[in-house]
C-alpha cells in the first residue's frame, strides 16, 4: 500500500506552480505517485503527464462536487484553470466563489486528503481498468436522420499485455463490432482478438442504431476517459433535421454552450478536436430537439 503521508507529501508539491502543467514533470512526480499512476522508468515526460492527468481526473470524479471543481483548478486541470502558480488558482477560485482565499487553501487540502486516502485503498487496484492504454484516433460519424453511429478506434498499448478497452456505458443496445474485436461485460467493452505488446497499435470499430429516447437531446459529446490524441467527429442532420445553430465544444465542462460553427451545404458539420483532456466534454450542441449523447 502507498504511505498515506508520502502521498499527501507528493500531491501538494505537484500542485504548485503549473500543476500538471509544469515542464520535466516526469522529475517532479515522486515514488509513491509514480507507482499510483502506473508510471515505468521507460516512461518520458509525455507518458508521465498522461498518466498522471488521468488518473488525477478519475479520482477527482471520486470527490464530492464541491470539492471536485476546485481539485481540477488547484491542479491545473481545464482550459480555465492554467495560471502559471498555484497562489494565482487559488486567488482565482476564491473570486469566482465570493470566498476568501485562506478558506479556498483549507478545503484544497481537504480535497488532497481525500484522493490520497481513494489512492492507497485503491492501490491493489492499479490505475486504470486494467493494463493501461489511450486513444491515438477516434473517428466518429453520425447520421441523426436514421439515426445510426459508427465509432472507428485506435488504441495504443501503454503496456504489455492489453486485451481489453472499455467502453463505459452503452448507449444503445442495439451495438455491434463492425471490425477488430469482440463486445464483452454487457456492450461496455471490446475484447481485441489477441494481447497487445506496449507501444503498439490496434484498430477497431463499432456501429449501433440510437435509441428513440435520445431524439430530445440537443448534443454530442465525449468526456474521454483516458486521453485521446484526435477525436474527429461528422454529424450529418439530414434534410428535414437542420438546426438554426450549431456550437462546438473543446475541453470545457458540459454544460458550457461553445462556439459557433457553421454548417456545410449538405447540413454536415466537421470537427476535429487534438490532445483531449480526460474528464473534459468535446462535441457539439446544437438548437433542436433532435440529437444524441456520448
Amino acid at each position: 500500500m502507498h504511505g498515506y503521508v508520502e502521498l499527501v507529501r507528493e500531491l501538494k508539491a505537484l500542485r504548485k506552480g503549473r500543476g500538471v502543467l509544469a515542464g520535466q514533470i516526469d522529475k517532479r512526480v515522486g515514488p509513491a505517485l509514480r507507482s499510483a499512476c502506473g508510471i515505468t522508468d521507460r516512461d518520458g515526460p509525455v507518458a508521465v503527464r498522461r498518466k498522471v492527468q488521468g488518473r488525477l481526473v478519475e479520482l477527482i470524479g471520486r470527490l464530492p462536487d464541491d470539492l471536485g471543481e476546485l481539485t481540477r483548478v488547484a491542479f491545473a486541470i481545464g482550459s480555465a484553470s492554467r495560471m502559471p502558480l498555484y497562489q494565482d488558482r487559488v486567488r482565482w477560485m476564491a473570486d469566482e466563489l465570493d470566498r476568501e482565499s485562506r478558506t479556498v487553501r483549507r478545503r484544497v487540502d481537504e480535497a488532497v486528503h481525500q484522493l490520497a486516502e481513494l489512492i492507497a485503498d485503491t492501490a491493489a487496484e492499479g490505475p486504470g481498468d486494467g493494463p493501461g492504454w489511450h486513444t491515438a484516433e477516434l473517428r466518429v460519424v453520425v447520421a441523426l436522420d436514421l439515426p445510426e453511429v459508427i465509432e472507428q478506434r485506435r488504441v495504443v498499448a501503454d503496456a504489455d499485455g492489453v486485451r481489453l478497452v472499455d467502453l463505459g456505458p452503452p448507449l444503445s443496445p442495439d451495438v455491434r463490432v463492425l471490425y477488430g474485436g469482440t463486445l464483452v461485460d454487457q456492450h461496455r467493452a471490446v475484447e481485441l482478438p489477441a494481447p497487445v505488446p506496449r507501444g503498439e497499435e490496434r484498430d477497431f470499430a463499432i456501429g449501433y442504431r440510437l435509441p428513440p429516447d435520445h431524439a430530445v437531446r440537443s448534443y454530442l459529446m465525449t468526456p474521454p476517459r483516458r486521453s485521446c490524441d484526435l477525436f474527429d467527429l461528422r454529424v450529418r442532420f439530414g434534410p428535414d433535421r437542420v438546426p438554426p445553430r450549431v456550437w462546438t465544444v473543446s475541453g470545457a465542462d458540459r454544460a458550457y454552450r461553445g462556439e459557433p460553427h457553421p454548417l456545410d451545404q449538405a447540413g454536415e458539420i466537421h470537427v476535429r478536436f487534438r490532445s483531449l483532456f480526460p474528464g473534459l466534454a468535446y462535441g457539439a450542441r446544437w438548437d433542436a430537439g433532435c440529437a444524441c449523447g456520448r
